[in-house]
């Protein structure tokens, strides 16, 4: 993407301090756009960027301190909390936090960038979802049943704000090398990187990076007129 493509626009990167989400960082401002962080407050604010540590596990005032952290021209919903282990040992608690934290919270955060949105004619919001939608993975069923959630989200605004000038999209990674993935496999994880370059199409693994570069270009105005879909960028699954 062209440096400057974003200048004068203003993105919230949601899990800025992810692994994927510090690649949708460092694209964001190479493309010109005013960065602003969002993370667990436990976590060290980001240097050289806006931040707001807000725990999206508790989404209570959340909308007002987003709004007043703007206006924001462009959201990116990717923080995610992520459990693997057997559906049966999933309590109901762990199945509404994850839901909480990966869909409820995109609801809550949208809501609060809309309006700033709406107002100036042109706004961007891009969903993280997730290749576990094409329900070929074991272990993960609260957390697919969030990114579930999160694409029927998507659909559903895009059909209302496209008439304001706003698109909104997902982004579908695929096994993307990360701190997640090592946290998870980190006992199998030779065995998790055979398993992914033998279902891949392409037979090298997915960098942050190469998400990054898609989601700023959805933000672009080279993607006005894309919307309310679910890309996936995965190597070909």
């Amino acid at each position: 993407m062209t440096k400057g493509t974003l200048s004068g626009k203003h993105a919230l990167v949601t899990g800025g301090l992810g692994s994927i989400g510090l690649a949708l960082v460092a694209g964001f401002a190479a493309a010109g756009a005013r960065v602003t962080v969002l993370d667990r407050p436990d976590l060290a604010p980001m240097a050289g960027h806006g931040w707001l540590g807000l725990d999206l596990n508790d989404l209570s005032g959340v909308e007002a301190k987003v709004a007043a952290a703007g206006p924001f021209d462009i959201l990116v919903n990717n923080a995610a909390l992520i459990i693997n282990k057997p559906f049966e040992d999933f309590s109901l608690e762990e199945y509404d936090t994850q839901m909480r934290v990966n869909s409820s919270a995109t609801f809550a955060l949208t809501r609060a960038c809309v309006p700033a949105m709406k107002a100036k004619g042109w706004g961007r919001v891009i969903n993280m979802t997730s290749l576990t939608l094409n329900g070929q993975w074991d272990g993960y069923v609260p957390y697919v049943a969030s990114k579930g959630a999160m694409l029927g989200l998507t659909k559903g605004l895009a059909r209302e704000l496209g008439q304001h000038g706003i698109t909104v999209n997902a982004i579908a990674p695929g096994a993307v090398i990360s701190e997640a993935e090592n946290r998870v496999f980190g006992d199998r994880l030779a065995e998790y990187n055979s398993f992914i370059l033998k279902n891949q199409s392409v037979k090298r693994r997915i960098l942050a990076e190469d998400v990054a570069n898609l989601a700023v270009f959805l933000a672009s105005d080279g993607a006005r007129m894309i919307s309310g879909q679910n890309i996936g960028i995965d190597g070909g699954w």
